[in-house]
């Protein structure tokens, strides 16, 4: 028998402490740091204080109570999956599917109560779809932004008095909500994002449009619990159906565009070009395309990996999206390989040496702002500094005769090749072939005439256009 192995003497174990400390929480910056804990504390604090200084809850209002957490429990299996998805495709987002449940017990329990069946929705749906995406600590600052709206509306419920709601009361109740809920997450992130847009701040229009259509079910169900509960079996097949069509958004975007740089992909960029060009988009028209091919690409990912490639990817489609106006198509075809239509404001008549100008200064635009990235990747063996990055870049221009898509993206292609040769880091531009129905029919020679062959000539730095008189 092997003898019994017994515990060395030695100092008693002491608590590992070191995990707290390495909460993502403590590494945000002190200013929003100390506003999220104010938040929370905030919100903490009210709900002590109104469960002491409040009566104690009746029959009545802890049966409603279970019912809506039962049901809100209920609604976050079925609709976990779905918010899974919503997380895996889309990321960060603003609004939830349980509002419909936290924004009844506000109107129908008395502030602090529905604070509590707030706080037992949001949770148990963070264990179930949410966990692996959102830290416990920002889920508990939207728990504390949710409870501080419920208070609000309860307080402005028990400010107006114990009558029969009428409408706009509700719809005050539902802007109350929006504002406190909405207004307190838009002021950290417009803390921890300066100069953020209106969409980072407070979600795309669609996600608060679903939020509204969230609230106003939420309306329906506190009308239905007080008329009569047994209505709520109404509302299981119009919230499923929620459920699904919840989805359509972030797959539809998830389908349009490419998952390593948030750029369209090449099937979704080669579609909007056409209909560019075609003229199907309005009173733009396309000014032509580039074509981009990140320089010595290969280099990158073999030295430091592929997990620094794709961050290099992702710095110069944020690159391009700067350099470039909101309404121009910037695609990712594949690989290292970008492509840029900017659109024109038209008709408007334009000479084929005008546009090669226009377009070569676009072209220039994002070589510059790509050669002067400076990347600080972290890495498992540590921070890794990327500089030196240069594009190399082909554009095409149509001729006075129009081209298709196919063609100008060959000719930019052979343009980008053109400048590989020429040592990378450059531009060049030509004009693309006219197309064979729109060339002119050579006349007869006579014995006065002789074939002249128009050569290419530069017309700038990378620029080709066909020689003139």
């Amino acid at each position: 028998m092997a003898p019994e192995r017994r515990p060395l003497p030695g100092p008693p174990a002491r608590p590992n402490r070191s995990a707290v400390s390495r909460w993502p929480l403590w590494r945000l910056p002190r200013l929003l740091l100390a506003a999220v804990l104010a938040v929370e504390a905030v919100a903490a604090v009210l709900l002590v204080a109104g469960f002491a200084a409040g009566p104690l809850p009746t029959a009545g209002d802890l049966w409603v109570g279970v019912v809506l957490c039962a049901l809100g429990i209920a609604h976050n299996e079925m609709a976990a999956g779905v918010e899974r998805e919503r997380r895996r495709l889309s990321g960060a987002s603003h609004v939830d599917l349980s509002s419909v449940w936290t924004f009844a017990a506000a109107l129908v329990l008395p502030g602090t109560h529905a604070a509590v069946v707030a706080a037992v929705v949001l949770l148990h749906l963070w264990s179930r779809a949410w966990r692996h995406w959102v830290p416990l600590y920002r889920q508990l600052f939207s728990v504390a932004t949710v409870v501080l709206a419920c208070l609000a509306v309860g307080a402005l419920l028990e400010v107006v008095g114990p009558q029969q709601e009428p409408l706009w009361l509700v719809l005050v109740a539902i802007a109350l909500y929006v504002v406190v809920n909405s207004g307190l997450v838009a002021g950290v992130v417009a803390m921890s994002t300066p100069r953020a847009g209106l969409a980072t701040l407070f979600g795309p229009p669609e996600d608060n449009l679903l939020e509204l259509g969230m609230l106003c079910m939420g309306a329906l169900i506190a009308i239905a619990l007080s008329l009569n509960p047994v209505l709520l079996v109404l509302m299981v097949l119009p919230l499923h159906v929620v459920l699904r069509a919840a989805l359509i958004r972030p797959l539809e975007a998830a389908a349009m565009t490419d998952g390593k740089t948030g750029l369209l992909n090449a099937a979704t960029w080669v579609a909007a070009a056409e209909r560019a060009i075609a003229g199907a988009d309005g009173p733009e028209r396309a000014g032509g395309v580039l074509i981009l091919d990140l320089d010595h690409f290969k280099a990158v990912n073999d030295t430091h990996g592929h997990a620094v490639g794709d961050h290099v990817l992702t710095a110069v489609a944020e690159a391009l999206r700067r350099v470039v106006r909101a309404h121009d198509l910037v695609g990712r075809l594949g690989g290292e390989e970008f492509a840029v239509l900017p659109r024109r404001a038209g008709p408007v008549s334009r000479s084929v040496a005008l546009e090669c100008v226009e377009l070569e200064v676009v072209a220039e635009r994002i070589r510059t702002h790509v050669a002067e990235l400076q990347l600080h990747v972290p890495t498992r063996d540590g921070e890794v500094a990327i500089c030196g990055l240069t594009v190399s870049v082909g554009g095409a221009v149509a001729p006075a005769g129009g081209a298709d898509l196919d063609t100008l993206l060959q000719t930019a292609d052979a343009a980008l090749y053109e400048a590989k040769r020429a040592g990378r880091n450059t531009v060049r531009i030509a004009v693309a072939p006219m197309p064979p129905s729109a060339s002119p029919t050579p006349a007869a020679p006579t014995p006065s005439a002789r074939a002249v062959s128009v050569p290419s000539v530069d017309a700038g730095p990378g620029l080709r256009t066909p020689a003139t008189d």
